[in-house]
């Protein structure tokens, strides 16, 4: 406990953290303000560990109990971790260690096209069941976007989808390719705002059963075709291209390689989206407990790092939004609706299972609530003059467009049972239209009229 003890009185100078150590003896560190937290070790070796490092063995012994928390939690301790950030660097063993990890960080991030498929089985083929039981009820599991902080998460994703297409000008004949097409909610709503042809890769099995499923239900299979493969394996050309959450798992190593594949995949006048988490800081590496535990060969990129690849590339950035609080928002969210179906998801895995998220959750909030984290949109281009001058035909667009329509993620064990029909209306007040028996849908092509249905997903 003496070098973790001596660590942590440099590192934590606002708040206070209480350590009850294996052999029962309390050590307090801080200026004794809020917030107070509160560790229980139940391992002799555990401090010695987190002195080694705090990254992994942290959310390690939270996973395997032998840390334990007495009036506070993870969200408590991560907060007061986020206050300290930046003391922690200047503790020379931690200044050490960040510079190894970043030497290797290349090595860590090889993601060649079998190596990427195992990456994404990893964390993407888990039971359907565990996503349908925290994310919104077309399954977007990326950044949604809060127009106001009263937005529920099924309209801040709504949100998301139209702020992406404004940007895409999508036109009637158009081949559209969605890069990482998760469970196809993305590619499904392009393909109901206009005559196009989408196609959605995924390297994941379990999602592509669930959006070719989805296409089928929604009537949409003849726009829309999701297939199994990598993108490195595809040809163009495509008018649009857009890619939403899938560029983390490139690998530094991969940047010109993707960048210089989408340049040959888009038309002359055609345009990218680029949808990808990024931080603010110098390029630095991912956490070693994210890595091991959660998105093996993920990496969020600096803009520099980004910005330097589509340079040599020789694609013209066309536009960049930075998203900054959203994905915190987002994240929140998810974790709400974890910890309310937490029992149900321990009996699908276990307890063990069930901190380990709610670390990964909360820890992936904080990034965004209290460090360098924040969403990046690139659109890309091969000619400079393929997207207008200024950027109100974005405002334009999305102000026209319809929202989503409702593509419900069927549940795993029975269906829900379908609302009753509504009353027919009041005679005395004729309707210009014929009234629908659920909420009216935005006018628009055929594809966009389609009914609300449950799918599965």
């Amino acid at each position: 406990m003496f070098l973790l003890s001596h660590m942590l009185k440099k590192f934590i100078r606002k708040g206070t953290l209480r350590i009850h150590d294996a052999d029962g003896k309390l050590y307090s560190f801080g200026d004794e303000t809020e917030p107070v937290v509160t560790l229980r070790f139940h391992d002799k070796s555990l401090a010695f560990k987190i002195f080694k490092n705090p990254e992994l063995h942290t959310g390690e012994a939270y996973m395997d109990g032998t840390l334990t928390f007495e009036d506070s939690g993870v969200y408590d301790l991560l907060t007061l971790f986020g206050m300290n950030r930046h003391s922690l660097g200047s503790y020379p063993l931690q200044n050490v260690l960040r510079k190894v990890w970043k030497t290797f960080r290349t090595l860590q991030q090889h993601n060649p096209a079998k190596k990427s498929q195992q990456n994404v089985a990893h964390h993407y083929d888990l039971s359907r069941r565990l996503y349908e039981l925290f994310l919104d009820e077309d399954l977007q599991y990326s950044c949604a976007y809060f127009r106001t902080p009263q937005d529920s998460l099924e309209e801040a994703q709504a949100n998301k989808k139209r702020h992406i297409a404004a940007k895409l000008r999508l036109e009637d004949g158009q081949k559209i390719l969605d890069i990482g097409c998760g469970w196809g909610g993305m590619a499904l709503y392009l393909a109901s705002l206009a005559e196009v042809e989408v196609t959605g890769v995924t390297l994941s099995k379990e999602q592509l059963e669930v959006a070719q499923a989805r296409a089928k239900e929604l009537g949409l299979d003849h726009r829309v075709k999701f297939e199994l493969r990598d993108y490195r394996h595809l040809e163009g050309p495509f008018d649009r291209i857009v890619s939403v959450g899938m560029f983390e798992h490139v690998g530094v190593g991969h940047y010109d390689e993707f960048f210089t594949k989408v340049k040959s995949l888009l038309t002359d006048d055609g345009l990218a989206l680029i949808h990808s988490i990024g931080h603010m800081s110098p390029p630095g590496t991912t956490g070693p407990w994210i890595r091991k535990y959660i998105f093996p060969g993920g990496y969020s990129p600096s803009l520099s790092e980004v910005c330097a690849a589509t340079e040599r590339a020789y694609l013209w950035v066309t536009d960049v939004e930075v998203l900054r609080m959203h994905y915190a928002d987002t994240l929140k969210a998810w974790r709400d609706r974890f910890e309310a179906n937490r029992a149900e998801i321990a009996q699908i895995y276990d307890e063990r299972f069930c901190r380990m998220w709610e670390f990964y959750l909360i820890s992936a909030e904080m990034a965004f609530r209290r460090g360098s984290s924040m969403v990046l949109q690139l659109q890309l281009s091969k000619e400079c003059l393929a997207a207008p001058m200024t950027r109100d035909y974005m405002h334009e667009a999305e102000a026209k467009l319809p929202a989503p329509f409702k593509v419900l993620a069927a549940k795993s064990q029975e269906p829900e049972p379908q609302a009753p029909e509504p009353q027919a209306p009041e005679p005395q007040e004729p309707e210009p239209q014929e009234p629908e028996p659920r909420e009216p849908e935005p006018q628009g092509t055929e594809a966009q009229k389609i009914e609300t249905q449950k799918v599965e997903a």
